[in-house]
């Protein structure tokens, strides 16, 4: 079986040498491609760098959590870079873009109204130069579907992924409508996680992608709480590696073989990125 990890931030980890390892580690798992987002201007060159180094792919974007950071010509900079690497075919998408009303300053003036701003017009980019985008979704989902519905245009259809999704079926089913396909990853091994879980089982299969969010959002057997790593637990570091065991947990969720959740999970990601540069599942 043969996986893509479709949201990794491997620029996190923290050496040349360190990436090199978690990309031979995945590897060794089965996890053939990892797609990686970009965070902010001060990151684009970077993820394009890793994308050619290990033959990933990778987004452009200005994430939520960095709007504080971002100067006033972080738009015009991002359709610069762009407009520079349309014919990239690593270049697979805008992201990670997006809303956040989980962090309290991000929902407070000036925050609320610039990360809107930044998000509109991230989506204008991503129309401007026919690009699938990769959404963070932190308790945001109607405000996402209001501005995706503003600019969809004569198709009324978007391309691309609800990274991590958590919210409700209701919206869920919202953004498979708009085209969409929702990320499934750590968070789904929690089995406190009743309504991920319940999304994981239900939502129709050609709707989901799997990914990790490495570093973030470690499975439930690496994650260390707070009072464990009090008392010395250190805290797992999630990889790549670890998709195939979150995917075997949404393959038990919905009661398929790995094999087929393989096989549906690769043709979503190639539908939900057309330009992804890996388009068939290797027969090795």
């Amino acid at each position: 079986m043969q996986w893509i990890d479709t949201h990794c931030h491997l620029d996190a980890f923290e050496a040349d040498s360190a990436t090199a390892a978690v990309c031979l580690a995945a590897h060794e798992a089965g996890v053939v491609h990892c797609i990686i987002p970009a965070v902010e201007v001060g990151n684009f060159d970077t993820v394009r760098t890793l994308a050619h180094q290990q033959q990933y792919s990778y987004c452009l974007g200005i994430h939520p959590l960095y709007v504080p950071q971002a100067q006033d010509n972080a738009l015009a900079v991002l359709e610069q870079h762009l407009h520079d690497h349309q014919s990239d075919p690593r270049l697979v998408a805008v992201g990670e873009i997006g809303l956040d009303y989980f962090v309290p300053q991000l929902t407070q003036s000036p925050w609320r109204e610039k990360q809107e701003a930044l998000y509109r017009g991230q989506l204008q980019l991503a129309r401007q130069f026919d690009l699938p985008v990769v959404l963070h979704v932190r308790r945001s989902a109607d405000r996402l579907l209001k501005h995706l519905r503003a600019l969809a245009g004569p198709t009324g259809r978007w391309q691309g992924i609800a990274h991590a999704f958590n919210g409700s079926e209701v919206q869920a089913r919202e953004f498979i409508k708009l085209g969409f396909k929702l990320g499934f990853g750590g968070a789904v091994t929690f089995e406190r996680a009743h309504q991920l879980r319940h999304l994981a089982q239900t939502l129709p299969l050609d709707a989901l992608v799997l990914e990790t969010d490495a570093p973030d959002i470690p499975p439930h057997w690496i994650y260390a709480t707070a009072a464990e790593r009090a008392a010395g637990v250190p805290q797992g570091r999630n990889t790549p590696a670890e998709l195939p065991r979150i995917a075997q947990t949404v393959a038990q969720l919905r009661g398929i073989s790995c094999e087929v959740l393989a096989l549906a999970t690769w043709q979503n990601t190639v539908q939900a990125l057309p330009r992804l540069p890996i388009k068939k599942a290797s027969a090795n």
